[in-house]
């Protein structure tokens, strides 16, 4: 198996290196780089300068408004994005619901709820997690009982990412109680107008407002909302995990964290040299890039695999694990540089025009202790490792 690009898509690389160059705001860049605040203007106008080129539902199938990319050119132009510090393309809509409706929805929701995907129109956002089921998806409460041409829905969703910002939500909800717990599940389109949702947000350890609770008391909603078969919805969860595991690798934002803690080990110095010289520290980023090299490596080869079958297999657990693992090690690297000057929460950093630490480190404190829920949600690393002990040791 050969992992090095092809002359054709070194081509491709080169010509997304060259419009990101051309059409992605600085301003929304600098509020990447620097950690600042990523405002909902800011990643729809993003989308729109993507959608008009044609490359923002990159996962979709061409008949569908997709560029028709390989996975190894879908790879490259997730690196070239976090390489320029684009934003992460909002995934609920795109990336998660596109994919769904395209292989299990009816034609009706194709042609009604995709393009307005696409267009901006509407903003989804996930109902999966349950304060009892989370990493344990199987067990939610969530119930939609069938009543005429309406599901009548009545529960409680939380970790709701984004949510505040949706007019639209895809749940999972039982419809079956009596069922296994896999089984008896389906998965139910919600427009977050309708009677009865109320959003509360959760406000995280770093301060951030990025995830809500929602809560579903009779909200009824048309039968026509189903995608795919009643109580077959967690085939669809399945499907939608492995196409969410792949993606939370994020291969191209480790990278990016393994220069920037470089930058930064070079800036700073300890007893009179730079920190990159403290053999201690020096280990450790080398561990962590050789850990990065090694998932790239893992990457690649996944691709070429769902290159060759269509579709990622299991092993995505593989790269949602090590993937979150490296991300959280680059972003302590980067506290363990700062040192003191890691500790304050935004708003505390600066005094006047006097900035403590390097620049654009000011939301450092913010950024590690977000990082801390990767190797949680998605589905946790330790349910991560009982998928692979399953499903490929057979244990």
């Amino acid at each position: 198996m050969d992992l090095s690009f092809s002359p054709v898509e070194i081509v491709f690389r080169d010509e997304v290196r060259a419009y990101l160059a051309e059409n992605l705001p600085k301003r929304i860049s600098e509020a990447v780089r620097t950690g600042g605040e990523l405002t909902k203007a800011m990643m729809e106008e993003w989308h729109a300068i993507l959608n008009a080129k044609g490359w923002l539902a990159t996962t979709w199938d061409v008949e569908f408004g997709g560029p028709g990319w390989t996975p190894v050119q879908k790879h490259i132009f997730e690196e070239e994005c976090c390489r320029a510090y684009a934003p992460r393309i909002v995934p609920f809509g795109l990336n998660m619901l596109g994919p769904v409706l395209q292989k299990f929805g009816t034609k009706e929701q194709q042609d009604t709820i995709l393009p307005r995907i696409l267009d901006g129109t509407d903003w989804w956002c996930q109902g999966y997690s349950e304060p009892g089921a989370g990493s344990d998806l199987a067990s939610l409460k969530t119930r939609a009982v069938r009543d005429g041409d309406h599901y009548v829905i009545n529960g409680q969703k939380t970790w709701t990412t984004l949510g505040q910002h949706a007019n639209k939500i895809f749940c999972l909800c039982r419809t079956d109680p009596d069922a296994k717990q896999q089984e008896g599940i389906s998965f139910i389109l919600v427009d977050l107008d309708t009677p009865g949702i109320e959003m509360r947000p959760i406000r995280l350890i770093e301060g951030g407002h990025e995830v809500n609770e929602v809560f579903f008391t009779d909200v009824r909603v048309p039968v026509s909302n189903l995608v795919g078969e009643e109580n077959k919805g967690w085939t669809i969860a399945k499907f939608l995990l492995t196409h969410e595991r792949t993606g939370i690798a994020g291969v191209g934002f480790s990278m990016q964290s393994l220069e920037e803690v470089k930058a930064l080990a070079r800036k700073i110095r300890r007893g009179g040299r730079p920190l990159i010289e403290d053999p201690l520290f020096a280990a450790r980023i080398a561990q962590a890039e050789i850990d990065l090299e090694a998932m790239k490596i893992t990457n690649l080869r996944m691709l070429f695999k769902a290159q060759q079958q269509g579709a990622p297999g299991p092993e995505t657990s593989i790269l949602k694990i090590k993937g979150t693992v490296i991300h959280q090690e680059l972003k302590d690297l980067a506290r363990r540089a700062l040192g003191p000057v890691a500790a304050p929460f935004p708003g505390s950093m600066t005094d006047g025009n006097i900035m403590f630490g390097p620049e654009g480190t000011s939301n450092n404190a913010a950024r590690y202790f977000n990082n801390r829920k990767t190797s949680i949600f998605g589905g946790s690393n330790e349910i991560q490792r009982n998928i692979l002990t399953k499903t490929m040791l057979e244990l």
